[in-house]
């Protein structure tokens, strides 16, 4: 009779379970596995004799074939070579007693039988805990994510042998795996108290972390644009626990979560600019992972030198910016993956780096119009989706070698934290975390402007030529300032801060 190990598989970042059938029978020895296998599960064929001959257990020597089901979705990954050998082993009778009803089996063997971690855990337990199931055997590696699934039992196996164990009932249930978060690195949170000058920029790093909207630094070299985008991270609230769960299934897809215990704190990621359009937007010729924009989900995605960054990259930027996700389609699938991130790009007027800048050190030796074609590869429809946008100038050097200091990021942090707290008291549980999330059909009860505020609104879009995005987006960010104030409502002075930071005031 064949057996069935029932096991899980990811597509992007969700899981889809997937049943191991194994028969053993009669006839010339051989070993064939069919279910749309891709070359990993393929040679899992080798990985698995090797492994059960070294756990002391016999390779039939019989035909051995091996189904995985659904057989029209391509299997990849090398989570099926547990399940594999133990419904080899089962059905070849060499395991009586393990019980294989409501439980699901995943983890990569290597020669000697040892139990290796396997990407997209996390996925697969919380696919396991929705379909039902009372526990899932995972890798000891996995343990602390799959554990995180709360509802549904994971128990840890090192081995062959020990998931063997486990599933007769042999191994006493152990203790909750510890989850305390790896002590932190935070090489790229540098200090605000260390950015002497620069009021603008430091006033939009505040309104950016406290509402999560995009923000574009341009300004000469070496005036501090790059470290006001790093510091912004250590502006920003830890995730909670509905994020953190987003977050880490995520990195457990991509093979990235610290030990695998759950992402705490917000992404920050800084790609260079020579990021390859699937590396920023995810992708692969095969197997569909998720690119620089997705994991900074939830948190800071820095590009610096924004305008040497390659066309395509930059433009495919527009779409996960607008609606926060990004789809890969292929001929034979269609993958999604979480982009709601926030994006930080920091460029220079021109190559040189010095035209149209007041008292500049360096005169700019650029071609005529250079600077107008720079700044033209950061296309208009692009800087529409910049919610603010500020130019850094060169800082006085009394401030620089003075003995003065401004204010840390712990008290721009306090301020922040508060703002977050208004907004997430404001719209509760759902997909709104903060108000560059809030939906246009939310603007007008949120963002309601009195008569004079709504002039100053339509005078600064016939005078400007602000599109209804653009607007829309500003009425996000005076929302914000007026959460650093405590404010219940929208007054002119935050909507004409607002513009003033999209260069319409």
């Amino acid at each position: 009779m064949p057996v069935r190990v029932t096991s899980s598989g990811v597509v992007g970042i969700e899981a889809h379970r997937v049943d191991v059938e194994v028969d053993v029978a009669p006839g010339i020895f051989g070993y064939e596995t069919v279910g749309l296998p891709d070359t990993a599960v393929r040679e899992s064929k080798q990985r698995v004799k090797a492994a059960i001959r070294n756990a002391g257990f016999d390779f039939p020597q019989e035909r051995v074939i091996v189904n995985l089901s659904p057989a029209d979705v391509r299997k990849e990954g090398t989570a099926y070579d547990l399940p594999i050998a133990l419904g080899i082993l089962h059905a070849s009778d060499q395991v009586p007693g393990v019980e294989l009803d409501g439980v699901v089996v995943i983890g990569e063997l290597s020669l000697s039988g040892e139990v290796r971690p396997v990407p997209g855990t996390l996925a697969m337990a919380m696919l396991a805990r929705a379909d039902g199931a009372r526990r899932i055997v995972v890798p000891n590696a996995n343990w602390v994510e799959a554990a995180s699934a709360v509802g549904v039992l994971a128990q840890p196996a090192s081995t062959l042998l020990e998931a063997v164990a486990l599933l007769r009932g042999e191994v006493p249930e152990r203790a909750p795996p510890d989850d305390t978060p790896l002590p932190e690195v935070d090489e790229a949170r540098p200090d605000l108290r260390y950015v002497r000058g620069q009021r603008a920029g430091r006033r939009a790093i505040e309104i950016a972390a406290a509402g999560g909207h995009h923000l574009l630094l341009s300004g000469p070299p070496g005036v501090g644009k790059t470290m006001l985008a790093r510091c912004l991270h250590g502006l920003l609230p830890d995730l909670d626990a509905t994020e953190q769960l987003e977050v880490s299934r995520i990195y457990s897809v991509a093979g990235q979560l610290p030990r695998g215990r759950l992402v705490r704190r917000r992404p920050f990621r800084a790609p260079h600019h020579t990021a390859s359009c699937a590396a920023i937007v995810g992708g692969g010729a095969n197997v569909a992972r998720p690119g620089e924009v997705s994991l900074a989900h939830a948190g800071v995605l820095v590009l610096d030198e924004f305008p040497e960054v390659d066309r395509s990259v930059r433009e495919v930027l527009r779409q996960p910016l607008e609606t926060g996700d990004v789809v890969v389609a292929r001929a034979t699938r269609t993958v999604r993956f979480p982009a709601r991130f926030q994006l930080i790009a920091t460029m220079n007027p021109c190559p040189c780096g010095w035209a149209g800048v007041p008292h500049a050190p360096k005169p700019c030796r650029c071609e005529p119009r250079a600077a107008e074609r720079y700044s033209g590869r950061v296309s208009g429809p692009l800087r529409d989706r910049m919610d603010l946008q500020v130019t850094c100038v060169p800082v006085p050097a009394e401030l620089i070698v003075g003995d003065g200091t401004e204010e840390p990021s712990s008290a721009v942090r306090a301020r922040v934290q508060a703002a977050r707290e208004r907004q997430r008291v404001r719209y509760g549980p759902g997909p709104v975390r903060s108000n560059a999330d809030l939906p246009i059909e939310a603007l007008e009860t949120v963002c309601g402007l009195d008569a004079v505020t709504r002039s100053v609104a339509q005078d600064a879009m016939e005078r400007h030529g602000l599109s209804p995005r653009a607007f829309h987006r500003a009425l996000r960010v005076a929302r914000t300032i007026a959460d650093l104030e405590d404010a219940d409502s929208v007054a002119r002075r935050h909507l004409a801060e607002a513009l003033v930071f999209r260069g319409a005031a």
